[in-house]
């Protein structure tokens, strides 16, 4: 069994989502390859050899592959599909683009977000906001899989020397092409790949509020800030910082939780985190319920001491 992992990159470097997918790969296949599929992504495929656990890389390079497109990242995927028993993806934004595309293509069943494997074949993944576990048997030849980067531990980004395969790229898509991006430039860590979140709800009252008093907990920290949908729905915080299941999904060290109530939907994209701290002054609030440390105290007065104390 050998499976294959679509790294994310970005033509210079690999992402840290593909460390968590290699460790996730190996153990559902056995041996692991990485294909990095770019333009002028030599620097990337350099990294992915040195991944732990890495036996090849393959680098298909082509300049309809420089922005990851969906169409064409499939075509590339589907040319050597038929070498492998799985096709591995980190569950993120990219991952979960392209691989129902490659399941459709080879009409097979796709299982996601997996956050365990059981056995080369079965695996278990979160369902209902991640209150219940599903264990999922793919009978599939090929298993189609994406996986919850929290749920795996990342492979050592040194230590490997795998051989870098050159692959003729397949031919970009006449029907798609790429016309621009608008990239968040953020001077903090960010939010999925940061060690200490310290994030804000609806409680804060307004953007102002939030930046006031979140922000000088999160320069004291070096932390990346998040947000609740409630307050990026407010207008409080920009969509990018939003945590939970309609957003992203964190496990940082350290995890502060200020003025959010801890809704299902918020707790599932933040629970798994090593140390939770929940400031509330509900003590019925169901964050206190996932909490390593809480505090019934008004954030407004409990965070500045907080921030005077570090």
């Amino acid at each position: 069994m050998t499976a294959l992992v679509i790294a994310e990159h970005d033509n210079n470097s690999i992402k840290g989502a593909t460390l968590n997918t290699v460790t996730a790969a190996a153990q559902a296949g056995g041996e692991v390859h990485v294909l990095v599929a770019g333009s002028n992504a030599g620097a990337a495929a350099a990294a992915a050899a040195q991944i732990a656990g890495v036996s090849k890389v393959i680098h298909a390079d082509e300049a309809g592959l420089a922005h990851g497109l969906a169409e064409n990242v499939t075509a590339q995927i589907m040319a050597i599909a038929a070498s492998y028993t799985h096709l591995v993806f980190p569950a993120t934004a990219s991952g979960k683009n392209i691989a129902p595309r490659v399941a459709a293509k080879l009409d097979v069943g796709q299982v996601s977000d997996i956050t365990k494997v059981i056995s080369p074949d079965t695996f278990e993944r979160p369902i209902y906001a991640g209150n219940a576990i599903a264990t999922v048997q793919a009978t599939d030849a090929v298993k189609v899989l994406t996986v919850r980067t929290t749920g795996f531990d990342p492979a050592a980004t040194t230590g490997g020397s795998a051989a870098i395969e050159v692959l003729a790229a397949v031919a970009a898509s006449a029907g798609t092409t790429f016309v621009g991006s608008e990239i968040a430039k953020n001077d903090r860590p960010e939010l999925t790949a940061a060690k200490i979140i310290v994030s804000g709800g609806r409680a804060l009252g307004s953007s102002e509020k939030f930046m006031e008093v979140m922000t000088p907990l999160a320069d004291k920290l070096g932390a990346a800030l998040g947000a609740s949908r409630a307050a990026v729905d407010a207008g409080y915080a920009p969509n990018d910082w939003q945590v939970g299941q309609t957003g992203k999904i964190v496990a940082p060290q350290l995890y502060i939780a200020a003025g959010i109530s801890g809704a299902i939907q918020h707790l599932a994209g933040m629970k798994d985190s090593k140390v939770i701290v929940a400031i509330n002054k509900d003590p019925e609030a169901p964050i206190f319920s996932v909490a390593d440390y809480g505090l019934e105290a008004d954030l407004f007065a409990a965070v500045p001491e907080l921030v005077a104390a570090l």
